[in-house]
C-alpha cells in the first residue's frame, strides 16, 4: 500500500487529503481536512496537524497544488506570505518525496482522474485518445493549459493564455472594451478581465452604467460594498457569485444580461484555445464558475460561440467538450502527479 498526500494551497484555505494508491490507476480517499491558510505561518504546521489526527503512517509521496507560479519545486504564494520549498518540506515533514505544482497544472492532471459522474458533456465530438487535451477554467482568474501524451502518460503544461488580449466581436463587446480601457486607464484589456469572477462584476458594472435596465436594490447593495472594498485582499462579499445565482434563478434581468455576455465571451475564448491546440483528446471546462452556472452553460450559447469560427466550425464540432462538475479536481490532479512523477 502506498500512501499519497495531496494538497490544494490557496490564499484563503488549504485543503489536505490523504489517499491510498491501491493500484496504478486508482486512488482511494482516506481522510481530508480544510484549514484557514492565514491562521498558520507556513504549510508545515498544517500538514503536521493533519497527520497527527490521522493516526496513520507517514505518506511516501506528497504533492501540493499552489496558487502561484512554481519554479524549481519552489513557490511564493500570490496572496499569502508563504515561501515553499519542496526540499525543505520533504525534510521537515519526513516525507520521502514532495512535489509542488501550479494549481491549474493540478487541474489539468485532475481531468485524467475524473469519473463519468464528474462531467457534463456538451459535445461528444470525435475523440482521439492520442490527441492533446485542453483545459480552461474561469474562477478568480482565467486558467488555460493543455496535456500532451508522452508515451504511456500525459504531461500537463501551463500557459498564461488568460492574459492574452480580449478580442471583442460585437458592437456591445467593443463598447465593453472601451468601458474597461477608460475605467481602469489602461492601454489593453486581457481576456481575464472579462472571463473570470472579476469579469462578471466588470460586465455588470458596464451594463449597469449604461442604464438600460434598472438595478435590483439587493444586488446593488452587494456590488456597492465590493466597490468600497477595492484594494483589499479579502472582500466581505462575492458579487460575481450573487450575480450568477440571480441569473440562474431568472430573478434579475440585469444579472441575466450580464451572464449572457459572460457565457458568450467564455465560449468564444474556449473556442480560441481549441483552435490553437485542436484537442481531440477532449476540451475540459473547469474552474469555480462553470459548474455553478451549469443551466446557463448548457442553454447553448457557450457551445454556439465555441464553434462560431467561420469555416473552422466543422473542426471545432469534432472536439469533445466537457464541463467539470467535481470541484476537487485540483486535489485529484495533485495526487495523480505524486504517483507518476
Amino acid at each position: 500500500m502506498t500512501l499519497v498526500l495531496a494538497g490544494d494551497i490557496g490564499g484563503t484555505k488549504t485543503i489536505v487529503r490523504l489517499m491510498e494508491q491501491t493500484q496504478e490507476s486508482f486512488l482511494r480517499t482516506i481522510c481530508e481536512e480544510r484549514y484557514p491558510s492565514r491562521d498558520f505561518p507556513d504549510l508545515v504546521p498544517i500538514v503536521q496537524k493533519f497527520l497527527a489526527t490521522t493516526n496513520i503512517p507517514r505518506p511516501q509521496k506528497a504533492c501540493f497544488a499552489i496558487a502561484g507560479p512554481v519554479v524549481n519545486n519552489t513557490a511564493k504564494l500570490t496572496n499569502l506570505a508563504w515561501f515553499l520549498d519542496g526540499d525543505r518540506l520533504q525534510q521537515q515533514l519526513d516525507i520521502p518525496r514532495v512535489s509542488l505544482i501550479n494549481d491549474f497544472v493540478a487541474v489539468a492532471y485532475g481531468v485524467l482522474g475524473l469519473e463519468p459522474q464528474d462531467l457534463h458533456t456538451l459535445q461528444t465530438g470525435k475523440p482521439n485518445p492520442e490527441a492533446p487535451i485542453a483545459v480552461i477554467g474561469a474562477g478568480t482568474g482565467l486558467g488555460e493549459g493543455f496535456l500532451i501524451k508522452q508515451g504511456k502518460y500525459y504531461q500537463a503544461f501551463a500557459s498564461e493564455g488568460g492574459h492574452a488580449d480580449f478580442a471583442p466581436r460585437t458592437e456591445l463587446e467593443f463598447q465593453l472594451l472601451k468601458y474597461l480601457l477608460d475605467k481602469h486607464d489602461i492601454q489593453r484589456v486581457s481576456v481575464e478581465r472579462v472571463v473570470s469572477g472579476l469579469g462578471i462584476v466588470s460586465i455588470y458594472q458596464f451594463l449597469r452604467d449604461r442604464k438600460l435596465v434598472p438595478e435590483s436594490p439587493d444586488i446593488a447593495a452587494i456590488v456597492r460594498i465590493w466597490e468600497q472594498e477595492a484594494g483589499k485582499q479579502e472582500k466581505s462579499v462575492d458579487p460575481g457569485a450573487v450575480i450568477g445565482s440571480a441569473a440562474v434563478q431568472g430573478r434579475d434581468l440585469l444579472c441575466q444580461q450580464t451572464m449572457q455576455l459572460f457565457v458568450e465571451a467564455y465560449g468564444a475564448e474556449a473556442g480560441n484555445l481549441a483552435l490553437k491546440l485542436l484537442p481531440y483528446g477532449g476540451f475540459y471546462v473547469a474552474g469555480g464558475i462553470a459548474a455553478k452556472i451549469l443551466p446557463l452553460i448548457t442553454k447553448g450559447d457557450f457551445l454556439f460561440h465555441f464553434t462560431y469560427k467561420g469555416r473552422m466550425r466543422p473542426i471545432l464540432e469534432a472536439i469533445p467538450v466537457h464541463i467539470v462538475l467535481n470541484q476537487d479536481v485540483g486535489l485529484v490532479g495533485a495526487a495523480i502527479y505524486a504517483t507518476r512523477f
